[in-house]
């Protein structure tokens, strides 16, 4: 899909990748609506970019909807919003379930729904999930977080099928560590030796890529993390030991313990 002269509507754009995805996208020439939870940097950002500014909590049970009431029809959405929920399942409170649930699965899910409304009666449109890595292979210490990306994914691809007929493109983006910005970078955590980063950057490209290259799938991440996904996809069983025998329990609780205070 070209993405010049499309508008566009950006969840999570008060975090470095949705920065970094706002602003490669008026680079191609789109017109954007922002949303975030922080006025402060959300308004800054939108007076840079000439966009539209549309402070929301997602998280919010009836926040998605309004957010698209708002929004008016577009053409590209880009469903970034996203919490970290890492840490075993049983440290989490219900409360923190329905949150996690809510903002990386739920919501993703009720936004595609009505955009792809508005997109399917004007034959035109894309729609992009900004996922994880984790999406695709699971780890200890990070069910929660597994199971909304697992689920993310399986929306994405069995959405992408049901719109392919009308002309209406899904992808799903799957970055791995960002440094620079984001929730591992805010975390504090240094990865192992073998473990690479991609920046803010890396994945706003990804996402352009995805829209007029009408990918179904971008990974973001360095090879030795993709190599992993495949083994984990391929043999889960195997790839499970050799993260114990790697220490990832001890990168896992790292992460939960610098990312607990977000859920």
């Amino acid at each position: 899909m070209r993405i010049a002269d499309a508008t566009a509507l950006v969840t999570g754009a008060t975090g470095g990748i949705g920065q970094a995805v706002a602003r490669e996208l008026v680079a191609r020439g789109a017109s954007l609506v922002l949303t975030g939870r922080r006025a402060d940097v959300l308004e800054s950002l939108a007076a840079e970019l000439g966009a539209r500014a549309l402070v929301a909590d997602l998280s919010d049970r009836d926040g998605a909807v309004r957010v698209l009431e708002q929004a008016g029809p577009v053409d590209i959405l880009v469903a970034n919003a996203g919490l970290p929920a890492s840490g075993p399942l049983t440290d989490f409170t219900l409360e923190e379930i329905d949150r996690a649930v809510n903002v990386n699965l739920r919501v993703p899910i009720v936004m595609a729904r009505l955009a792809a409304e508005q997109m399917t009666a004007r034959g035109r449109g894309h729609v992009v999930f900004v996922s994880s890595i984790a999406g695709k292979v699971a780890a200890g210490g990070t069910a929660l977080y597994n199971a909304t990306k697992f689920g993310l994914r399986g929306l994405a691809l069995g959405l992408r099928e049901d719109l392919r007929p009308v002309g209406v493109g899904v992808s799903a983006i799957y970055p791995g560590f960002i440094r620079d910005a984001g929730m591992f970078a805010d975390s504090g955590v240094s990865l192992p030796p073998g473990l690479g980063t991609n920046t803010p950057g890396d994945v706003a490209r990804a996402v352009t890529r995805a829209i007029e290259r009408d990918r179904a799938e971008v990974d973001v991440a360095p090879l030795s993390v993709r190599a992993g996904v495949v083994l984990g996809g391929l043999a889960p069983g195997l790839f499970a030991r050799i993260q114990r025998r790697g220490g990832a329990d001890r990168l896992t609780r790292a992460l939960a313990e610098g990312q607990r205070d977000k859920r």
